[in-house]
């Protein structure tokens, strides 16, 4: 499976300027691949080709889009087995997780963006009168607002998903009709490139398409500081999130950042619990936890909390923790060493700070074990509103669980809203009970850019993003289009 990647700039694909560096495997340690390391001038060179394509790119017709993002679908359907492969290999995602979650959706991507192209960018407004004045006669004056492409768009994604997330970048940048620099996680960069070339055999025009990589903080500096980009699409955390912020206020680039995430879970005496434990279960597992919208923060009505407890903690201990390529595994192994090693720290400080650790808590062994960045799944109780485990994001398969008391239903509520929202992030919130009434009007008080009213699905068309250090904008449906958008009044006489 060793692969050695070069990097795309201009419709080339070029050597980089700082040689290779080894993609590890998280399950084997093994190597899948050499991933080039550029220079921070051959960033800056992939930009002015983006820069230079974008004034061909941006005047093709919506018809012309659709049909490159098309076939770019098609062609990562047609190789879809080896991507998945790959996909897995390089960022530990079960083959399950590779298939459905990573390759399949960026497919959808790509095809519900070449939709996306065709969808109308004018919108009429009402006319207006006008009386006479200093500068002009009355008269009746039309108004269109009209979306144009921003221009370049430097799309610098996360390493937990290495094909939808940049999917989700690049088809609706592209669709709007700008050109994109893509600087993918250095995890796990290799798929980006698979994506790159699914592309360039679409027929993307030279420069309309660019990725660099490489795995120091120069590499990701030059994407955003760079005089020919426009905006920054950003997936990562609240403190990078952060610092590219303060870069583009600087230029005064467009920005779309989905940051950090602590979901809180509230849920009520009168919840479902069978549905409130398998959604927390399964949303916290998936992917090692490695996921920003996992409901890891739960509260828990005292009259449900022991019993919730005892339910969570029988459904961790029915997850199988190994290989990610056996069909039964559901939780495999974080994306690295070092971040293995930060998950047990919290889980280790979880334990100074007084909670409670009911499952997981120490890392697997056995013969399966002695490879691989392996943690098993966590669950600590009897959590206080100010530990730092309930506080700050682990990213990782460890829940929480925080009780509350409330005399009264509407204290209930107060209380459950208060809790929730005494958090620095506002991603993705949940809330279970059998009062669906009481759940939207709860969820409706949170200060949270999504709310799952008893349930952890996602309609993707809904707009996803965050409130607070959760980040800035929204995007997924037609809200991405207009994300990689900026609006254009046009105004004439009638």
């Amino acid at each position: 499976m060793t692969r050695e990647r070069r990097l795309f700039i201009g419709g080339e694909w070029v050597e980089p300027d700082c040689g290779h560096y080894e993609v590890i495997d998280p399950a084997t340690e093994e190597v899948v691949g050499l991933a080039p390391e550029a220079s921070r001038e051959q960033v800056h060179a992939a930009a002015s080709a983006a820069r230079d394509a974008f004034a061909s790119w941006s005047r093709t017709s919506p018809e012309e889009r659709a049909a490159v993002l098309s076939r770019a679908a098609s062609v990562i359907r047609r190789d879809f087995a080896s991507y998945a492969e790959l996909a897995g290999a390089e960022s530990g995602a079960t083959t399950a997780t590779a298939r459905g979650m990573q390759v399949a959706v960026a497919v959808s991507r790509f095809q519900r963006y070449a939709k996306g192209a065709l969808e109308p960018v004018e919108t009429a407004l009402p006319p207006q009168i006008n009386e006479a004045g200093p500068i002009g006669r009355a008269g009746v004056m039309g108004a269109l607002a009209v979306r144009r492409p921003v221009g370049v768009v430097t799309c610098v994604t996360s390493y937990n998903n290495p094909w939808a997330n940049p999917a989700g970048k690049v088809a609706p940048a592209l669709a709007m009709g700008n050109t994109v620099v893509v600087k993918p996680a250095p995890q796990d960069p290799l798929s980006v490139y698979g994506m790159a070339a699914a592309l360039e055999e679409a027929g993307v025009p030279p420069g309309v398409v660019n990725v660099v990589s490489g795995t120091g903080t120069e590499v990701g500096e030059a994407a955003v500081d760079s005089r020919h980009v426009d905006m920054v699409s950003f997936t990562g955390s609240t403190a990078v999130g952060q610092r590219i912020g303060e870069v583009c206020g600087r230029g005064m680039k467009r920005q779309l950042m989905e940051l950090g995430g602590k979901g809180a879970a509230i849920v009520f005496d009168d919840a479902d619990l069978n549905a409130a434990v398998a959604g927390i279960g399964t949303t916290f597992s998936f992917y090692s936890g490695q996921i920003c919208t996992a409901p890891t923060r739960v509260l828990a009505q005292r009259g449900v909390y022991e019993r919730l407890v005892e339910m969570l903690s029988g459904y961790i201990g029915r997850l199988k923790v190994g290989d990610p390529r056996e069909p039964d595994t559901v939780v495999g192994p974080v994306i690295s060493a070092a971040h293995r090693d930060r998950i047990e720290s919290y889980v280790h400080l979880g334990r100074k700070e007084g909670a409670r650790v009911v499952a997981g808590g120490e890392r697997p062994t056995g013969p399966g074990f002695t490879k691989g960045f392996y943690v098993a799944p966590t669950l600590l109780a009897d959590c206080t509103p100010d530990m730092r485990v309930v506080r700050e994001e682990i990213f990782g398969p460890v829940v929480v669980v925080v009780p509350f008391d409330a005399a009264t239903p509407q204290a209930a509520e107060e209380t459950a809203i208060a809790l929730a929202d005494d958090s620095d992030y506002g991603l993705i919130d949940y809330v279970w009970s059998a009062d669906v009434s009481r759940a939207f009007r709860v969820a409706g008080r949170l200060r949270a850019g999504g709310v799952g009213v008893n349930t952890v699905g996602r309609n993707m068309e809904a707009p996803f993003g965050g409130f607070k250090k959760s980040g800035v904008g929204r995007d997924v449906g037609s809200y991405a289009l207009h994300a990689y958008s900026e609006l254009q009044s046009i105004v004439w006489p009638g």
